[in-house]
C-alpha cells in the first residue's frame, strides 16, 4: 500500500503530493495578463489553500522556487512575497528567470512544505 497522497489530481499532474510528512506543490500561476503584483497575490492565495488542504500552512514551508518571466519584476514580486511570508519561519528560496508556459504568465511559484505535526 502506498503512503503517497495526491490532491487535486489532473490529467497530467497533481496540485499537491504528500509523502512521509512532506508536501510538494506543483508550480502555481496567477491569471494570465494580470500584473506581477496581482499574479503573485493570486499564487500565494492558491498556495495557502493547497497547504491547508494538505495539512500544512505557510509557517511550515521548507523551500520555495520562484520563476519570473523577467528579472526586471523581482522587486515587485518580492514586495508581495515579503508581506506574505512568515518572517519567523522563512524558507530556503531560489528565484530565477525563465520563459513560462505562455507570455501572459509573469510569475510561477513552487513550494515544498512539512505537514503540521
Amino acid at each position: 500500500m502506498s503512503d503517497i497522497k495526491r490532491l487535486e489530481i489532473g490529467r497530467r499532474m497533481s496540485q499537491a503530493v504528500i509523502h512521509n510528512g512532506t508536501v510538494w506543490l506543483a508550480g502555481q500561476v496567477g491569471a494570465p495578463g494580470e500584473s506581477v503584483t496581482a499574479q503573485t497575490q493570486q499564487i500565494l492565495a492558491k498556495i495557502e489553500k493547497l497547504l491547508l488542504d494538505a495539512g500544512s500552512d505557510k509557517s511550515h514551508i521548507l523551500s520555495a522556487t520562484i520563476w519570473l518571466a523577467s528579472m526586471d519584476d523581482f522587486a515587485e514580486m518580492n514586495a508581495v512575497w515579503d508581506a506574505w511570508v512568515d518572517q519567523t519561519n522563512t524558507p530556503a528560496r531560489a528565484c530565477g528567470e525563465s520563459r513560462l508556459a505562455t507570455p501572459d504568465y509573469k510569475v510561477e511559484i513552487m513550494i515544498v512544505a512539512a505537514e503540521k505535526g
